[in-house]
């Protein structure tokens, strides 16, 4: 396996060489990914560039609120990472992405991909457009529990306004993208820690649908909201990600899922999250946690690294949600280093900041996170 990892930035171009011709990394089983700020679906011109170096290459992407190249973040750039697999098969596949039909999307996908020597599958979808719980749910109706499933929601900044994924090369939006990897070789690792403190009552969900939420013991879920962010409610929904959501089924559940903030109807008094908060589950506000959170980024690598024969080459894809970002503030770059110092050697690093990270929570079947540092580690053995 051969990794190459570079940039785009408007004023100076492509880090990355792109005049091979034939470009050496091309082949049926390379993988192009590219991650980028929103405002290149109107600006396509760097993805035709790509395909045009790399035509026979698999080649995905989503925007961000954030890029990230190694241990370094930018904003209105691309990161991209181009890996040629010597002994993997590739296949993509897309599916539409709306919030009452990603149950079927997720179902799709998984179809497309299903084969007996399926072992992992990326996926990256519209951020806005979708409920994540419903896009994993369908995955994990169709999917066997050994195919390791990860990927994120596409991030637009704290604008939350409009998200785009690559489709056949061109950046498109209301859709979801997978690529499966195949064969006895490829090993995929995956990690996904948050670091974040719960704080005050843990509260029934009284009232929601989906992932629409109107009461938390009876009462306006969006005014207690509100409440605890005091002078920074008028920023919501983009302040609200300083206060993530704490989910579990009840008192007796040990593992808590993170909600965070897509958006907040004042007419209705209602919030929408980036996944499911099931009627009649507990929740709990979170708040952060700077250390914890840079310490969860480190443990999140040290869970997608588990494993042996390490020696070669790795691409590592860090997933990491807007609101660490926001909180960390000057600090964000911290937990990205915090990755790389635990990562194998020969590991490079790109990814960006999402809307929702997908990835099991420790093992087993994948679930829908936010607010956690998510890596997924591709890497091919040395021998099947």
């Amino acid at each position: 396996m051969q990794v190459a990892t570079g940039s785009y930035v408007k004023r100076s171009g492509w880090t990355l060489p792109l005049s091979h011709a034939p470009h050496e990394l091309d082949s049926d089983q390379t993988l192009v990914l590219v991650f980028g700020g929103s405002e290149y679906v109107d600006d396509p011109t760097p993805f035709e560039a790509l395909r045009r170096a790399f035509p026979r290459a698999q080649v995905l992407g989503c925007s961000s609120a954030g890029e990230i190249s190694g241990a370094d973040i930018a904003d209105g750039t691309l990161s991209v990472a181009v890996a040629r697999f010597e002994h993997t098969r590739l296949a993509t596949c897309v599916a539409p992405a709306l919030a009452n039909e990603s149950f079927a999307a997720g179902q799709a996908l998984a179809q497309a991909l299903a084969a007996p020597d399926l072992r992992g599958t990326l996926v990256l979808s519209d951020g806005l457009q979708v409920n994540g719980s419903d896009l994993v749910a369908g995955l994990n109706a169709v999917l066997p529990e050994r195919v390791v499933v990860t990927g994120g929601l596409a991030g637009d900044g704290d604008r939350f306004k409009r998200t785009w994924v690559l489709d056949g090369g061109v950046p498109r939006s209301g859709v979801v993208t997978a690529v499966g990897f195949y064969g006895d070789r490829v090993r995929v690792g995956h990690g996904s820690k948050g670091g974040w403190d719960k704080f005050g009552p843990e509260r029934v969900v009284t009232r929601s649908a989906g992932n629409v939420l109107w009461e938390l013991d009876g009462k306006p879920a969006l005014a207690l909201y509100k409440e605890y962010l005091g002078e920074r409610a008028s920023g919501l929904p983009a302040t609200g990600l300083l206060f993530p959501l704490a989910i579990r089924k009840d008192a007796r559940d040990d593992r808590s899922l993170v909600r965070t903030i897509l958006a907040v109807d004042e007419a209705s008094h209602t919030m929408t999250f980036a996944g499911d908060v099931p009627q009649g589950h507990l929740a709990q506000l979170m708040k952060a946690n700077f250390e914890r959170l840079i310490t969860g980024a480190s443990d999140a690598a040290l869970m997608a690294s588990t494993g042996k024969d390490a020696a070669g080459e790795t691409l590592a894809i860090a997933i990491s949600c807007v609101g660490r970002r926001l909180v960390l503030g000057e600090r964000a770059e911290e937990e990205l280093e915090a990755t790389l110092a635990a990562l194998p050697p020969r590991t490079s690093q790109v990814g960006f900041y999402s809307y929702g990270e997908l990835s099991p929570y420790t093992t087993g079947r994948c679930d829908l996170h936010n607010q956690t540092m998510t890596l997924t580690l591709l890497r091919e053995a040395s021998a099947a």
